[in-house]
This record gives structure tokens, C-alpha cells and sequence, in this order.
């Protein structure tokens, strides 16, 4: 198995927030390295070392509470109410220790406070804001971090100018990782979403399908059924008075129209089973467009049969449904040939894409081809003596083939319409 295997089987849904996940998790280095260990270096081991410790403990609070924001992002849990104000006051308290450690300790400590405050803050924003979804208030919680850095330092007794800059350095690293945890809260939100919409497309179209379907059986069988029940009545009260002749001759007449019924609901049956060629190629071509993926479709001008055309249709269909739902594509193509050889010439049609891990596998077929939607177009191929091949191929992409007999789809047509001829 590839290395790269855990990511290439995720969708791109997951990959991005498995992306957003591991970058607040390295937000939990950057300040323990960056801010930590600056405070450390900067102040006597005795102070400095708890300073290090709170930090640390800072950053770990602001982890956990991204990851439960992120969480609350995508729908999965509730919004982090008590995480939040604990992160919340936390960084305050943080920051206001390091004023108070410049205003009582000296201008000596000046970097290593600088750094604390502006950086607890800031990263106590970051994560903060990945909890609201409203920008007017990633703007306030900003704008109440600048002044209330500059309050406290006045409060403290800093000249308006010193507590001025440490105003503004938490108003610039605010700012910019607001708008960094915002974007990324909107972004994940928005391909979850996305994501979502094309799968309820997806079982919108199935639904709408079922509708026509059952609109159409309806209107084949409705208004025979209302006529056989009136006949059969009538039938029977013809009966009871002692005609016979004629309860005789309303039974012949229901008798007909069930036959008539039986052979219309056939051909709705039929008719829904059967799937265009060129339709399910052009539907192919639009549907993987509008995801984003380049396809290409080649296809023969050559008359086929029907029925071979039914069978390949469905190919289609159900090789653009996986490359819809798995892997990673980014190009897909379609052709469509007749090869001349030993049996009257051959169908072959060719789905082929990138973006497929070679040693996955998925549960409808795309990997190792024995899924069950797959196992469903081989049985419709094998009525016609044709095959399908399915399975990854170098480069990562992965290839379904389907070959049908053209010849012997002929024949068997031929024999379907003399049978009905004789009967």
C-alpha cells in the first residue's frame, strides 16, 4: 500500500479539513517555539519557567478548542460555550501578567513581553473566532482585545505611548489571524456543503426518475383499470338479471383490455429499462463538467443494435456515477468503438480516469471491480455474450472496459422478433 494511501481515500471534503485540523495543530507549536520559549530565554529560569508552563498550557487550551469549533463548524456538535470562555480568559490573564511584568520588572523584559502579549492574544483570537459566524463580531472580539490591551496597560500606569504600541501590535496580529481562522471556518463549511448538494442531487435525480416512472405506469394503467372494474360491474349485474349472453361479451371486453394493459405496461417497463447511448454519453459529458472534471468523450459513428446500445448506456451511466462519488478525478475520458475481428466486429467502450489510488478499493466496484453496481452491468452485458473489465492501471488511474458482440446482439434480436412473429 502507498504511503500517500490515507490521504488519496479520503474525499476532498475530508482532506480539507483534515488540512485545517493539522494547521491549528501546529498553531500549538508555533506559540509554545515562538512564544514559550522566548520567555524562557529572555527571563530569569525561575520566572521564566512558569511563564513557559503557562503558555504551554495556553496553547494546548487553544488546540482543543479548535478542534471542538471545527467540530461545531461542520454540524457534528455543539458550539464550545465553557471552552470558550476559558481560552477566553486565559489569554487576558496571560496578557495582562506580561504588562504587568514590563510596567514592575523593566523595560529589560521588553521582547519577551511584547511577544507574550501580542501572541497569547493573538492565537486566543484565532481560535476564538473559529466559534462565531457572524464577521461583525470576529470585529469586535478584535477591536475589544486592542483596547482592552490598552486600557490595562494604562491602568497599570504605562505611558499612553508604550501602552499605545502594544494596542496596535495586538490590532495588527488580531486582525490578520482573524481573517486567517474566518476563511478557514467559511472554506471547510462550504465544501461540506457542497458536498452535501451534489449527493442530494444525486438522490433528487433518483427520485424525480422513480416519479416519471410511476406518472407513466399510472397513466397506462389508470384509466384501464377504472374501465375493467366499470365492465366486470356491469358484468355481474347483467349476470344476476339473466342475461348471459351479454355479462358473456362485457367479460371478453375486460378480458381484452387486461391483455392490452399487460402488453402496455411491458413496453413503459421496457421502455424504462432501455437507456440511450448518446443521451447517457452527452448526460456524461455535462454532469462531469459541472463537477469540475475535464472529459473528453470519442465516440464511432456506427450503427449498433438496441439492445447493445441499451447495455453500453448503462456502462456509462454507472462509470460517470463512480467517478462521481470516488476517488479524486480530474480528467476522465469515454470512447466508443467497433473493433473487427472474429465475431462480426465488437462494442467497446472505455471509461477511463485519474485520481484513483491503485491499491483501493470501494464498495461499489471502483476499486477491484467487484462492487455490486458492476456485478448488475456484467449481467446485463452477459444476456448479450459480453464482458467487463474493471480495475486500476498505471499512473493512478483507473479503467472500465466493457465488450459486447455486435454479431451476436444482432442475432438475438433477430430471433426475439421472429418468436413474436410466430406467436
Amino acid at each position: 500500500m502507498k504511503l500517500t494511501g490515507w490521504w488519496s481515500r479520503r474525499s476532498n471534503p475530508e482532506k480539507v479539513e483534515l488540512y485545517t485540523r493539522w494547521s491549528y495543530h501546529l498553531f500549538v507549536l508555533i506559540e509554545v517555539v515562538s512564544i514559550g520559549l522566548g520567555v524562557l530565554a529572555r527571563t530569569p529560569p525561575s520566572l521564566g519557567g512558569w511563564l513557559f508552563v503557562l503558555v504551554a498550557a495556553h496553547s494546548v487550551l487553544g488546540g482543543v478548542l479548535a478542534s471542538r469549533a471545527l467540530d461545531w463548524t461542520v454540524g457534528r456538535r455543539a458550539r464550545p460555550h465553557r471552552l470558550m470562555a476559558a481560552h477566553g480568559v486565559a489569554s487576558c490573564v496571560l496578557a495582562a501578567a506580561a504588562l504587568a511584568l514590563y510596567r514592575f520588572g523593566g523595560a529589560r523584559h521588553g521582547e519577551a513581553v511584547a511577544a507574550m502579549v501580542v501572541g497569547t492574544l493573538g492565537f486566543g483570537i484565532a481560535a476564538l473566532v473559529l466559534c462565531l459566524s457572524k464577521t461583525r463580531h470576529m470585529l469586535g472580539l478584535v477591536l475589544a482585545a486592542g483596547a482592552g490591551t490598552a486600557g490595562v496597560g494604562l491602568g497599570l500606569g504605562l505611558r499612553p505611548g508604550v501602552a499605545g504600541g502594544f494596542a496596535v501590535g495586538v490590532l495588527i496580529a488580531g486582525v490578520f489571524l482573524a481573517a486567517t481562522s474566518g476563511f478557514s471556518a467559511w472554506l471547510l463549511r462550504a465544501v461540506w456543503e457542497l458536498d452535501a448538494a451534489r449527493e442530494l442531487q444525486a438522490r433528487l435525480a433518483v427520485a424525480e426518475e422513480r416519479l416519471r416512472f410511476g406518472r407513466d405506469l399510472h397513466d397506462v394503467m389508470g384509466r384501464n383499470l377504472s374501465v375493467i372494474a366499470l365492465k366486470s360491474e356491469l358484468a355481474v349485474q347483467l349476470a344476476r338479471r339473466g342475461k348471459a349472453d351479454a355479462a358473456v361479451d362485457q367479460m371478453t371486453e375486460v378480458q381484452r383490455m387486461a391483455q392490452e394493459s399487460q402488453r402496455e405496461v411491458r413496453d413503459v417497463v421496457r421502455a424504462y429499462r432501455e437507456a440511450d447511448l448518446n443521451t447517457e454519453l452527452e448526460g456524461a459529458r455535462s454532469v462531469l463538467a459541472a463537477a469540475g472534471i475535464t472529459c473528453t468523450v470519442v465516440a464511432e459513428d456506427a450503427e449498433l443494435p438496441a439492445r447493445v446500445q441499451s447495455a453500453l448506456a448503462w456502462v456509462v451511466r454507472e462509470g460517470t456515477t463512480n467517478v462521481l462519488r470516488h476517488g479524486d478525478a480530474r480528467r476522465c475520458s469515454v470512447s466508443v468503438s467497433v473493433s473487427v475481428g472474429a465475431e462480426r466486429g465488437c462494442a467497446v467502450l472505455v471509461v477511463e480516469n485519474d485520481g484513483v489510488d491503485g491499491g483501493a478499493s470501494t464498495g461499489s466496484g471502483t476499486g477491484t471491480g467487484s462492487g455490486s453496481g458492476l456485478a448488475g452491468l456484467r449481467e446485463r452485458l452477459a444476456a448479450l455474450d459480453g464482458t467487463l473489465e474493471a480495475g486500476p492501471v498505471s499512473g493512478g488511474r483507473f479503467r472500465l472496459t466493457a465488450r459486447v458482440p455486435v454479431g451476436a446482439a444482432r442475432a438475438a434480436a433477430a430471433g426475439a422478433a421472429a418468436s413474436g412473429v410466430a406467436r
